[in-house]
């Protein structure tokens, strides 16, 4: 009976040189001439090269291994040793080659259009950039599971179909419910808010859907969120603890990801430099005090950070930093004032942190108004009925205490951490305002 095939990083493994290995996996490149063949192999743990004579494999043999294009699924065997100039670092000298499928000619070749990809990303998936960043959000996921389990913060799953919206109307994809409309959600806020007076420390990673008519490189339409929320504590508390998650984050993609975050041309000493420094908190006021003196910017007070300006403040700075306190008529309806702060205006208990090189908004949070009063007028200043949220109302007539909350966008992060110039490329299948194929 055959040997059970182990991994291309398995076979690297010291253990293994100079004995024979037997590899599966897709053929990644393939050279050759009439007496040679260097055919590359790739399986989900990385790539090596397997090198052949006609007379080691027999003229037949020899012949069909050499015609298989790209994509071929194979089962190889030979002898495994370092070899520095090959990819990989390896090579297979191979004594026999079976194959598993021949494949049809790979539309995907070099030099294609990021446009084009995406319209085949069933098959760029495979890629080693795709493949790279791929595990890097897998880590990315994994860690935030684990921070937060330490923490003692229990998995709460929120519904994907709400009746309400959270985040601002115009946002909302509504769709057909069986005899009436509902919405996709915006986030689980409302209903994390329900369920911090039972458990009281809960956090979730789901999909999250914004119907927001952007065709930049920051927006998708389907997205995932890392949220928190946690009854007895303040907005000040929840910007340490998203900090402190994000490091937590980091740290495990540098245990885990080397090899990707080469693969992906990041350093990542610029990571563990940013581990390092202590990540500032500011005032939203403070924030347009440095524009205006350090970038030259007259940003109205009142007016909610755009793109522009957050791009301009983090060329300031090398780590995240939080801005808190934004004015209150820019927040949501959820977020209260801040009483006696020093500002122009009122300022809501909220924050973002903002990622360097300008991939802006990481994470955006809030202390929750506990007062009725405030909430209904909030709700009706923004066209809302205030009957359509009494269930949300209830949870400040039966027991509130003060609690906070946020939400981490897991493609923001994944796409400063891996450098990408696309958010599309931080999920498998990006969804947008003009694509929803494949």
């Amino acid at each position: 009976m055959d040997e059970e095939p182990i991994s291309i990083q398995e076979a690297k493994d010291p253990g293994y040189q100079g004995a024979e290995v037997r590899l599966r996996g897709w053929i990644y490149r393939t050279r050759g001439s009439n007496k040679m063949l260097f055919m590359v192999i790739r399986d989900s743990t990385g790539i090596i090269q397997c090198v052949a004579s006609r007379s080691d494999l027999g003229d037949d043999l020899f012949t069909v291994a050499k015609d298989l294009p790209v994509e071929s699924s194979v089962i190889v065997i030979g002898n495994v040793n370092k070899d520095d100039r090959a990819p990989g670092g390896y090579e297979v000298h191979m004594n026999d080659v079976r194959t598993i499928s021949k494949a049809d000619r790979f539309p995907i070749t070099k030099d294609q259009s990021e446009e084009f990809l995406r319209e085949n990303r069933h098959l760029w998936i495979r890629s080693r950039k795709m493949n790279a960043i791929l595990k890097v959000r897998s880590t990315v996921t994994g860690a935030i599971h684990e921070f937060f389990r330490k923490k003692g913060y229990h998995e709460f799953t929120p519904p994907i179909f709400t009746p309400n919206q959270a985040e601002g109307g115009s946002t909302l994809f509504e769709v057909k419910y069986y005899d009436r409309s509902i919405y996709l959600t915006q986030t689980w806020q409302l209903y994390a808010e329900a369920a911090i007076f039972s458990l009281e420390k809960i956090y979730d990673v789901s999909p999250t859907f914004r119907a927001e008519r952007s065709k930049t490189s920051r927006h998708l339409s389907e997205f995932w969120m890392a949220e928190m929320e946690a009854a007895w504590i303040g907005y000040r508390e929840a910007v340490q603890i998203a900090m402190d998650e994000i490091r937590f984050i980091i740290k495990k993609v540098l245990e885990n990801n080397i090899g990707d975050l080469e693969i992906l041309e990041v350093d990542p000493d610029g990571l563990v430099h940013i581990l390092e420094k202590e990540w500032p908190v500011i005032t939203y006021t403070e924030a347009l005090g440095i524009l205006n003196d350090k970038a030259g910017m007259d940003v109205q007070w009142g007016k909610d950070l755009r793109t522009v300006e957050e791009e301009e403040l983090m060329k300031l700075f090398d780590t995240p930093v939080g801005v808190v306190e934004y004015p209150k008529e820019a927040m949501a309806f959820y977020k209260p004032v801040l009483e006696g702060a020093d500002a122009p205006g009122p300022v809501a208990k909220c924050f973002d942190i903002l990622a360097p090189e300008g991939y802006g908004e990481i994470v955006g949070g809030s202390e929750r108004d506990t007062d009725i009063e405030s909430l209904s007028m909030a709700l009706e200043k923004e066209g809302e009925s205030v009957e359509s949220y009494d269930w949300y109302l209830d949870l400040r007539r039966y027991g509130s205490v003060q609690h906070s909350g946020y939400g981490l966008g897991v493609e923001r992060l994944i796409a400063w951490i891996c450098k990408l110039e696309n958010i599309k490329d931080a999920i498998p299948f990006p969804r947008t305002m003009t694509r929803a194929y494949p």
